[in-house]
């Protein structure tokens, strides 16, 4: 009897799933972060990654539902693993860095399903010391050939108690929120990027890379600190549909001591594709100035009639002032016919080759010229993805032919109400990020790049890096910005920014058009921040194309504080992140591509700070002029906004100068570098 139940014991453990399950395991290159991949007694595949031997993220699932078929989840095993490592360095042609260091270590982890249909999936993951990727490759199979995707089961399990940034997903507005800051158990349905900060001080931001012909994931909170991926629905049953063999989009958790640690990662960047254009020295980062915040005060408008902005005079106007000051470009929004009547979410009346009567796009592109400097085009296109591709072709070629080097594309619609052809032929209604929409946009640039043309998307399907991939994708939107401010309701509060630096600036770059001088607007606060923080951000929220948004003559009247907007470059050799936490304050620096001459922006919230900053960045034994714009002594967001003191002094890398940034305040220092 003894030995009969001790053989049936034996034969029990050597069926049994959990001792037969292989685990793959991986490490970054100084072996700061680990994964292990497994299955457990279900076969449903789990991961879990921890930071100099720490959990941070507890067993968390991996998977696929299946519109027409069986999930994805149950009854795998590990059948191989393969690790390789890469080091190497390449070049932006325009960035935050001139070289980005790509070092990583890979684990490829190959399931097969254990049940008749024996369907293979595998995971890669890149370990770098900052952060990690991972995502699935289908590879082609005969029970597999298109995999419809009704969602996908991803989940971020957070180990530890901490604090989440989020704003939230599949509201009206898009992306344009105001950042929550909440236990990470009171998060809902949330965008990525959504950056945590545990208890222990650990920063941990989860977003994903190289969002091609796929649904845009959000992160929905299952139970605790458990949360699941959410794809952005399409226009049929199934949220993706692709045919094998392709990848997903990486699913990236970057992971820092410090909140200026995830700035500095490369992360997102290294997880995309290298150029695709070959040749872009065509693309040229610029500062504009524009027909546009005029609009948002009423006092012009986008359509047709006795203030329309969109005129010869103004446009000149414009023109000779960007001239003046050495401003590369002028926008002009509101040129095209189609803006008269119900255009929002329409956009259907929008033609994007036939200008109002007033405004001359060939005699203005030709004056431009003769002054050196640029138009910047616009294409509106009210979401509706349809109208736009019609005449796209066309559109590019005009500017082309007119010289007109950069585009501001828009889509403004409520979320869901994006306009896009389905395979069936017919007009459907989509969300801005969802998988038509992420092929929509990759048409966009290609159509762009043939004619040697940048996009600077607004209202855009979120920022994953393709900016590496597709460098004329130079710029977006994607996060609440300035415009909020000159509208009559609440507008951005003095902690918008530093929020923006630690959560949607870890995707990429954003136009959030700075500068603004006026302080007063429509909203009842104004531009809640001082005129030292204008010309710190910058420094502080980067973009390759920067607007001095305010009215011309605002900057008119202040040469002084306007001189440091004319003086600061868009296009940098280094950045280095001096101090900072998320939502309060942050400091950076920058070195300009073009010359030895650094620059700095430092930033607060709605509190009075007084931050160190060691110039340990600048080179050694050499001196520099510190041109500096600092908050007066009375200085105030809410009283004194204007209060700005420039003066100088002789600095070296020696030196650790005292910011003392106002309430809503800022700091902006330019330090030219001494001839030895």
């Amino acid at each position: 009897m003894i030995l009969r139940l001790l053989a049936a014991a034996v034969l029990a453990l050597a069926a049994s799933p959990s001792l037969a399950a292989v685990t793959a395991t991986a490490t970054s290159p100084d072996k700061v972060l680990s994964v292990s991949v497994t299955t457990d007694n279900d076969g449903q595949p789990t991961y879990t990654v921890s930071r100099l031997g720490r959990p941070v993220i507890a067993p968390s699932k991996l998977g696929f539902i299946l519109v027409d078929a069986p999930k994805l989840q149950r009854n795998f095993e590990v059948a191989d693993q393969k690790i390789r490592s890469v080091d190497e360095t390449w070049d932006l042609p325009w960035g935050e860095r001139k070289s980005v260091r790509n070092r990583f270590n890979e684990l490829r982890v190959t399931l097969v399903e254990k049940t008749p249909l024996h369907r293979r999936l595998d995971v890669v993951f890149r370990l770098y010391d900052d952060g990690l990727g991972f995502r699935y490759e289908f590879p082609e199979q005969a029970n597999l050939k298109t995999a419809r995707i009704g969602e996908e089961l991803t989940e971020f399990s957070l180990v530890d108690e901490a604090t989440a940034w989020w704003i939230p997903a599949y509201e009206w507005n898009r992306e344009e929120y105001l950042y929550n800051r909440t236990p990470v158990e009171e998060v809902g349905i949330a965008q990525t990027p959504m950056t945590v900060r545990t208890r222990d001080g650990l920063h941990v931001s989860i977003h994903e890379a190289s969002l091609v012909d796929y649904a845009g994931m959000n992160l929905t909170r299952a139970q605790d600190r458990r949360f699941k991926a959410s794809l952005t629905p399409g226009i049929g049953e199934a949220k993706v549909e692709r045919t094998a063999p392709f990848p997903t989009p990486w699913r990236t958790l970057q992971i820092a001591d410090s909140a200026g640690g995830l700035v500095s990662s490369s992360l997102i960047l290294n997880l995309n594709e290298p150029n695709k254009l070959g040749d872009v020295s065509w693309i040229k980062p610029m500062k504009y100035v524009g027909v546009w915040w005029e609009m948002h005060l009423d006092h012009k408008t986008w359509g047709s009639g006795p203030k329309h902005g969109a005129t010869n005079e103004n446009v000149i106007r414009h023109i000779d002032f960007a001239a003046r000051h050495g401003l590369g470009g002028v926008l002009v929004e509101g040129w095209n016919k189609g803006w008269d009547g119900a255009w929002f979410a329409d956009g259907s009346e929008f033609s994007f080759t036939q200008s109002y009567p007033d405004f001359d796009l060939k005699k203005l592109t030709d004056y431009a010229r003769k002054k050196g400097v640029v138009l910047i085009g616009h294409h509106e296109t009210a979401g509706n993805t349809v109208v736009y591709e019609r005449q796209m072709d066309a559109a590019f070629d005009l500017y082309k032919s007119v010289g007109v080097p950069a585009v501001k594309t828009g889509y403004v619609a409520d979320a869901g109400g994006a306009q896009v052809t389905g395979a069936d032929g017919k007009v459907h209604f989509a969300w801005h990020e969802s998988q038509p929409m992420a092929r929509h946009h990759l048409r966009v640039l290609e159509a762009a790049a043939k004619r040697q043309i940048a996009i600077n998307a607004h209202e855009p399907i979120k920022d994953t890096g393709l900016r590496r991939t597709w460098p004329n994708w130079i710029s977006r939107e994607g996060a609440r910005g300035m415009e909020f401010s000159a509208w009559g309701q609440p507008g951005n509060p003095p902690e918008h920014e530093a929020n923006l630096v630690f959560t949607r600036l870890l995707a990429g770059p954003m136009d959030y058009t700075p500068g603004i001088f006026g302080m007063k607007t429509k909203a009842p606060d104004g531009v809640a921040t001082t005129w030292a923080k204008q010309l710190a951000l910058y420094v502080v929220i980067y973009s390759p194309i920067q607007m001095a948004a305010d009215l011309l003559e605002n900057y008119e009247a202040n040469p002084g504080p306007f001189k440091f907007i004319e003086d600061v470059p868009v296009d940098w050799a280094d950045t280095r992140v001096i101090n900072g936490e998320i939502g309060d304050f942050v400091t950076i620096a920058r070195k300009d591509r073009k010359s030895d001459d650094w620059y700095l922006g430092a930033i607060s919230d709605e509190q009075g700070r007084v931050l160190s900053a060691p110039l340990s960045f600048l080179d050694p034994g050499r001196k520099y002029r510190a041109e500096i714009y600092r908050d007066g002594e009375k200085a105030d967001w809410k009283t004194a906004p204007q209060d700005i003191v420039i003066e100088s002094r002789e600095v070296t890398a020696a030196d650790v100068l005292e910011l003392k940034l106002a309430p809503g305040g800022g700091q902006a220092i330019r330090f030219v570098a001494l001839k030895k």
